[in-house]
Parts: C-alpha cells; structure tokens; sequence
C-alpha cells in the first residue's frame, strides 16, 4: 500500500527499534523447580479464578496503560496441570532466580558484545491483562551496550532482561480469558534495540541476524510462539507506536512499512481536519431514530434493553472511512476502541446506509446529533453501561485524530497490519521485587559460543554443499549431527538423515515429533558399531517415531533391518538376476538399474547400497561373459 522506497523512508524521519522476546530451554522455570515442557489444555487438573486491578508503584503512581486494562471488567481463569506449583498459582514466594538461564542469557549477551551489569536485580513489572495470576512479570536487566552489523550500518543493542514468560492465553469466553499455565514462568530474555532503524529491510535484518546470535546457544526453544518480535515505529510529526507479538520474522518488513503509511495517512487526516475546523460532539442517546429498524444488530440490542448511542464527528465527513492500512481505515481504529469496551464494533455515516439502516434513517440519525453536511456520525448499539463506554472510547479517538497520531500499543495482525491495543505502559508500572535476593554477576567465566555462521563453514569443510551445511546447521538436530560425527558416521549420510530423512518420513505421516537427539544418536550407533546398512535408517526411526518406547536395536529387529552377511547379499543377488536371466543375457550391465531396484526391496534394507551394487554388477558380468 505505503509504495515508498528506501529515500522515501529517510525523507519521512523513519525511526525504529525492535524487541526480541526468546524462550530459553532451560530444565525449570526462572523462579521455581517446574519443567519448562508445553501441555495440551485437556491435560489440566484444575481451574484457578482470579480478577486483577493495578496497584500503585513505590511513589504512588499508577501506570495509564494498567488504568485502562482495569476498567475492562474481566474474569481470568488459569488452566493447572499436574507438574503446576504454588509459585505458578501466586500462592507462594517464587524461589531464587534460576542459575542456568542466568548462565544463558549471559552467553546472549556476549555474542551481542554487551556489557553485564554487577548486580541481577529482580523487578516487578504491572501487568493486568491477565497473562499472570500475579498481576505483574519479574524482569531483571542483566547487560547492556551491545551492537550488531547490517547492510545499512551498525543497530545498537541497548539492554538485555531475563523475564519470566507470561501464561498463554487459550481463548476467550463470556465471562473473560482463559489462560493456560504450563507456559508461565518459563525464562525468557528480552532484547531492545537502539532507535537505530532506518528502513523496513534493515529491520528484517536486525531481527534475523538476533535470531541467529540466539540460536548458536543452542539452548533456546524452537518453534511458534517460542520467539515474538515487538517493533517500535515512528515517523517524523508522528509518535511511537510499540507493535507487540510480530511472530513471523518474514512479517517484520511489512509491520513497518504499513506503520509508516498509517502515521503518515494520520497526519494528512489531521491536516485536513484542521483546514476543516473539525471537533467532536458530546455522545447522545439516539434509540427513538431506532424503533422500527431493520437492523438487526441495533434490534437485537434495544430489544435486550440496550441503547443505540451515537456521535457527531464535526468535519470527519468522508474521512472516518478513509484506509489507514490495506482493509483497515480510521473507522476501524474507532471500532478496536469500541471493543476494547465489550460492544462487538461501530456504525458510521461514511459506511451507511447499510446493514439493514435506511436512508431515512441516516437522515434521522444526524439531525439527531446535529449533524451538518461536512460531518459524520459514529453509532454503537448494546446494552446500556457498555453503549455509554464504548461510544466515549470513539470520540476519544476521534479527539486524538485531530491531534494526529497517538502514541499507543498495538497488536500484530498476520495480514502484515495491527490494531490498537492500549496506551503505551510508563515507568510506573515498574517497582523492586522484595521476595527475591540480588545476584551478583561474573561475565568472566562465561566462554562465547560458536557463531551459526561458523558452524555452517565448519560443516562444509566437512563435505556438505552450502545448502545443505546452513539446512544442518540452523536445524533442530545439529547436535544429533554432531553426535554422529563423532561416531565416525560419514557427514552426507548424517546430515541426509536429521534433514532430508525426517522430512520425507513426515510428509509419510510418520510422527517424527517423537523423535529426540537420543532416538538419532541410538540409530547411528546401530551404523556404527552393528553394521546397520544406510538403507535401514529411515526404517528404525519410523519404528522408533511411532512407538517411543522402543531403543534403537528393537526397532531395528521390528523393522527387520538388521544389518545382513555379505553371503546372503551374494544369494539374495543371484536369485534376482537368475529370475531375470533373458534380460541380462539381452542388455548386459543395461539391466543393472532395473535388478538393482528389485535387489534392494528383495533385501528390505538389510544390507549397505554400495555392497549390494558391488555384488550385483559382479554377478551380471559373470552371466555376460
């Protein structure tokens, strides 16, 4: 939508930082001695209940963006498990700070050449959508100073905290948010970029080149939901935007670039306002417009009792459907404000007639208000308290819009566009956490490690193509790789095996998530030291992926791979070329793809392709001579 280039975002004043936010896989979680591992929600035991209100830091103040949150009315209830502790419940002082994901986040910190603090100090950080039972997240800054290199030039990194993850939300109900807490708790470090970024492609870079810094620990978690890239975006005349939960690294690009043009839009709007003198009228009981409406949103509601609540934007006229972002436009952010207060959205003149609302109704709605020919009229219809609150909240906004572009939070959409979340948190929803000592730092014992960039050069001087060296490397298995290595195991047929192997076994519909660094290392023991044939490999770990339970030599003896003696390859070979002698005695060594096929099925992956190549070719010279 946006169209602007790279000069363009240099003339617009484009300002940018990320926060990346990373799972550690550590055994426990940062304040008490449970696994870090995910449940399925059917495995809970017990539903806890909780509703939160914020509380005042030290100097009394409380935060704009808890305030907010608190006057959405809301019941949370938290799924428990049968590994879910007191901690987890708020029923308990949490315990000192976990050592290995101190140890991790220190190794982070010195890929990212920053430089750690003397002393760990855990903070309590407000946070009362619900995602902890506590109502707040400890935090605690371990480093700072730090710097990476992209295209467009070097992006500071400015500070490092090891954070307890927040529970996953599972879904929402009539009453209010479920949560689930198998996730809460779980180390997470949280990395902040200077105001560094100049473009939508030097923020890709950035985020990819942290995200590959995190990933040569090898000790942080994988998969979705485990990374969430937070970005920071402003443009010259506009404000800073904080866009939260990116999951997608290949989303961050286009986060930015239809930021810009939504601050940029909101900033023409606000100069057509001005020209236009716009303003915002007070909100107006407007049901009687209504009595006999084919409507069946504003039916349902006044029947129930409710109220149709609407009004007057002075000068909006034509704007409030002006887009912002593809399919979404400023009648949009009205109607996330709206929601943010129960109502299911808003109705406005540049969209009606519609939705079952006539002519004559429009007509009746803005003399209603008062309304002259240049302005536009919001409406919102529900039951009484949340059509007072929600058509408050669309002024509001209609108010901001004047001014230009609010500074607020925002939510991640997977269109590449976001919606308004809640005004930015301030520093007063930070204060000390008292139930956790301080613990001293000591950068010196920590030993950086190998970059993923090194290892991938590392595994092509192994042999492997660079493809197929950055496949291994940036894998999940590079450590079941390794492994074999050491084993003597020859790197192609490794890495064929952690990469190339479990994919074809999973587009099989074989469940390879089953499978760990154990099951991989068992089955290239089975090679190494019991004469497994390479053939029999993708047979013990479909054995071993659909039945856990067994090691690697009893799924070898299920599969019925075991390696084979090289007389019985000779007879096995024999018979093949015996069954299809006229062919041989017709095309010679011609034959050999064919019978080499067959030869193999014949043997069921018992024994090595190059031994049974050998015999083969042997046996069919002999027959040709």
């Amino acid at each position: 939508m946006s169209g602007f280039d790279e000069h363009d975002y240099e003339e617009l004043g484009l300002v940018a930082g990320l926060e990346i936010h990373q799972q550690l896989d550590t055994e426990t979680k940062l304040f008490c001695g449970c696994p870090t591992e995910r449940r399925e929600p059917d495995d809970a035991v017990q539903e806890i209940t909780r509703y939160l209100h914020p509380t005042r830091s030290e100097l009394g103040e409380l935060d704009a963006a808890a305030i907010e949150e608190s006057r959405v009315s809301r019941r949370f209830s938290y799924l428990a498990y049968d590994t879910t502790c007191l901690v987890e419940a708020d029923d308990e002082p949490p315990h000192r700070i976990d050592d290995e994901a101190i140890e991790v986040a220190l190794e982070i910190a010195s890929l990212l050449s920053m430089r750690p603090v003397d002393t760990a100090r855990i903070m309590r950080k407000i946070v009362v959508d619900g995602s902890n039972t506590s109502g707040f997240q400890r935090s605690s800054l371990l480093a700072t100073g730090g710097e990476i290199d992209t295209e467009n030039g070097p992006v500071g990194i400015e500070d490092l905290l090891l954070e307890e993850e927040s529970a996953a939300r599972i879904e929402e109900t009539d009453e209010g948010t479920r949560y689930g807490l198998d996730r809460l708790g779980i180390p997470l470090v949280e990395i902040g970029t200077a105001p560094d970024i100049r473009s939508p492609s030097q923020a890709r870079e950035a985020a990819a080149t942290i995200g590959m810094l995190l990933r040569s620990t090898r000790s942080v978690k994988r998969g979705l939901g485990t990374i969430r890239q937070d970005v920071n975006v402003s443009i010259a005349d506009g404000a800073r935007v904080e866009i939260k939960g990116v999951q997608a690294l290949d989303d961050i690009d286009d986060i930015v670039r239809n930021e810009v043009a939504r601050q940029q839009t909101l900033l023409d709007v606000r100069e057509e306002l001005d020209e236009r003198d716009a303003s915002v009228g007070e909100p107006t009981d407007v049901s009687d417009v209504f009595d006999d409406t084919d409507s069946g949103v504003i039916a349902g509601a006044l029947g129930a009792g409710g109220r149709a609540m609407a009004v007057c934007l002075r000068g909006f006229d034509g704007l409030v459907g002006k887009e912002l972002q593809p399919d979404r436009r400023l009648g949009t952010e009205f109607a996330d404000h709206a929601r943010r207060h129960g109502a299911g959205g808003v109705f406005h003149t540049d969209e009606l007639p519609a939705y079952g609302i006539s002519d004559t109704e429009v007509e009746a709605l803005r003399e209603a208000v008062d309304a002259g020919e240049d302005d536009a009229v919001a409406l919102v219809a529900d039951d009484p308290e949340t059509a007072e609150t929600a058509i408050e909240a669309v002024a509001e906004r209609a108010r901001t819009a004047i001014d230009g572009v609010p500074e607020e939070t925002r939510g991640a959409n997977a269109e590449g566009t976001t919606q308004y979340l809640r005004p930015l948190p301030g520093a007063a929803r930070m204060y000390p956490e008292t139930d956790v000592p301080p613990v001293p730092l000591d950068f010196g014992e920590i030993e950086p490690p190998e970059v993923l960039t090194e290892t991938v050069d590392r595994f092509e001087k192994l042999g492997l193509d660079r493809g197929l060296a950055e496949q291994v490397a940036y894998g999940r298995r590079v450590e079941a790789f390794e492994r074999a290595i050491d084993m003597g195991i020859d790197p192609a047929l490794a890495a064929r095996t952690v990469e190339s192997t479990t994919t074809e076994l999973r587009r099989d519909g074989v469940p390879v998530e089953n499978l760990d660094d154990g099951d991989f290392e068992g089955v290239f023991s089975l090679v190494a030291n019991e004469g497994l044939p390479n053939e029999g490999v993708p047979e013990v770990l479909r054995a071993l992926a659909n039945d856990p339970e067994l090691s690697a030599s009893e799924a070898a003896e299920q599969a019925g791979v075991g390696a084979t003696g090289e007389s019985e390859v000779r007879e096995t070979v024999a018979e093949v070329v015996e069954r299809n002698e006229a062919q041989v005695r017709e095309e010679g060594m011609g034959a050999f793809s064919g019978l080499m096929g067959e030869a193999m099925g014949a043997l069921r992956g018992k024994a090595d392709g190059e031994v049974v190549s050998d015999a083969l070719r042997e046996e069919i010279s002999q027959r040709t001579e």
